[in-house]
């Protein structure tokens, strides 16, 4: 019985080796006894080349030391090592001197270099530190134990984390030159190619490996040709590769319905991005947490609310702590609908959104929200923190709703002060902030004032306008201000402009 139970232990380590790629640089089949010609006559060719697989994973099983097989021993060690390198990272001598002083963990005690692999999967936040791990491994290579295609293909995808393309090319290169040129490579030198954004070339080596007899594309090969069309917005190219691996009998997974979900999104098609995941939740394979979050977000982008806040039921805890672009876009969503309580959702929902997480954008949205709430005190917390992160309004729309909430508090000294202020810091102006002022003015009878209003306009090139002398014959004409009226008169006849009928009665 315990030699079974460590079998299983070692089975699992095994699985967990292969799923380090995260869906990309995995799927390596050693030469397939039936060459790939068409892509109808693919599926047997595939059964053939994963029981080959399935056989040399077991036999590794065999070989593999006992006492390095359990996973989460493995990870602590590893562990332990990511930090020290971690803090010595500025230091390139001392992470090499470390290394050194552990090359027979991370190369010869640990069957097809899982110890290397883990450390590299843990430096995934460090892309430099990993590709000068990775370096040290391939220099030590040469006088020790020599590299796996698992290594070679980590080693690529690190390269290609790292922005270092012609780098992960040179690797590719090297894996095949040293009998390594597999499916796992491949897909990890199209990972590289799609994670860069060079679409072309991940569409030309998927040719390539293609008409490689030795290599067959694998679930992971479709997966990232799904993600780059959706990327690039061909829908009509994601769907027909979808098409294909359905034909080709493919074991569909999770990362498939995933890259789907993303096409769909970057390309605004709801409906479609809907089918899909209704689609998900009906096959063998179920939604995971990413699946929620991208769910999530398309939600939030076509504002539907209630499909959101259920979707945001389910993950919560996760985004609250650990999504703040997810929670600003259900913000935005809020911002956009007409909720009779959008104010206080979107109130919860700044509260996980720290001070250091400032957004330019998300901040002149709230003020627009607070406006059209009537909401003065919020709107100017609001327009106070714009000032301070100097960010500009720079939308004729968003001044007017400023202006209309301070116009329905008749706050005529908070506009003075709004508009001094936003002269002064760049904002749009427009001649209606000046209107308002005439306006407020001349319901308060503050008569004397209006005329200081006209020089403003003046001062920031703004023209008394034939709205601007309406709005003052009319405030003198019902402040009983004959002689002021008798001058706005003559001003409009300069310009030009119609007279009031009202102005001389019969």
């Amino acid at each position: 019985m315990k030699r079974m139970r460590r079998f299983s232990a070692d089975a699992a380590q095994a699985e967990l080796l292969l799923s380090q790629f995260d869906g990309i640089s995995l799927s390596s089949n050693p030469k397939a006894i039936h060459p790939f010609t068409t892509t109808m006559s693919y599926g047997s060719t595939r059964k053939v080349n994963t029981l080959q697989n399935k056989v040399s994973g077991i036999v590794s099983l065999f070989t593999a030391k006992p006492g390095f097989s359990h996973k989460e021993e493995l990870t602590q060690k590893v562990t332990i090592l990511r930090n020290e390198l971690v803090q010595e990272a500025s230091d390139s001598i001392r992470v090499r001197k470390i290394l050194d002083e552990n090359s027979n963990s991370l190369s010869g005690s640990h069957p097809g270099g899982s110890a290397l692999l883990e450390l590299l999967h843990q430096l995934d936040s460090w892309p430099s530190l990993a590709l000068e791990v990775f370096d040290w491994r391939r220099k030590s290579s040469d006088v020790g134990t020599s590299m796996t295609t698992y290594e070679y293909s980590k080693g690529i995808k690190v390269a290609g984390r790292s922005r270092n393309v012609d780098l992960a090319v040179e690797i590719f290169k090297e894996a095949a030159s040293k009998g390594h040129k597999t499916t796992s490579t491949y897909n990890a030198l199209m990972g590289a190619f799609m994670f860069n954004g060079h679409a072309e070339r991940c569409q030309s080596l998927f040719c390539d490996m293609k008409n490689d007899a030795a290599c067959d594309p694998s679930i992971a090969t479709y997966n990232i040709l799904v993600s780059v069309f959706g990327r690039l917005l061909l829908v009509d190219h994601m769907e027909a590769t979808f098409k294909e691996m359905k034909k080709l009998d493919f074991s569909l997974n999770i990362s498939t319905y995933n890259h789907l979900i993303v096409g769909y999104i970057a390309a605004w098609m709801w409906d479609d991005m809907e089918k899909v995941f209704l689609e998900l939740k009906s096959s063998h394979v179920k939604p995971n947490l990413k699946t929620y979050l991208l769910m999530l977000r398309g939600y939030a982008l076509s504002s539907n609310l209630e499909k959101m806040e259920e979707t945001y039921s389910l993950v919560r805890d996760h985004v609250n702590e650990q999504e703040i672009q997810l929670i600003r876009s259900m913000i935005c969503a809020y911002c956009k609908s007409s909720e009779a309580d959008r104010i206080k959702k979107v109130e919860v929902l700044l509260k996980f959104i720290p001070e250091v997480e400032y957004r330019p954008w998300l901040n002149v949205l709230l003020i627009r929200l607070y406006a059209q709430e009537d909401c003065l005190e919020e709107m100017e917390n609001a327009i106070n923190e714009a000032f301070e992160h100097r960010t500009p309004v720079t939308t004729t729309g968003i001044m007017k709703c400023i202006i209309a909430t301070y116009f329905r508090y008749n706050a005529v000294e908070k506009l003075e002060t709004f508009i001094s202020r936003a002269e002064f810091a760049g904002w749009r102006i427009c001649r209606s902030l000046y209107h308002c002022k005439l306006v407020m003015y001349g319901s308060q009878k503050r008569f004397e004032e209006m005329p200081r209003v006209v020089d403003e306009m003046e001062s920031v090139n703004i023209d008394c306008s034939k709205k601007s002398l309406w709005i003052m014959y009319r405030a003198y004409l019902l402040g009983r201000q004959r002689s002021m009226v008798l001058k706005i008169l003559g001003q409009m006849f300069k310009h030009g402009y119609e007279i009031p009928l009202d102005a001389f009665p019969s």
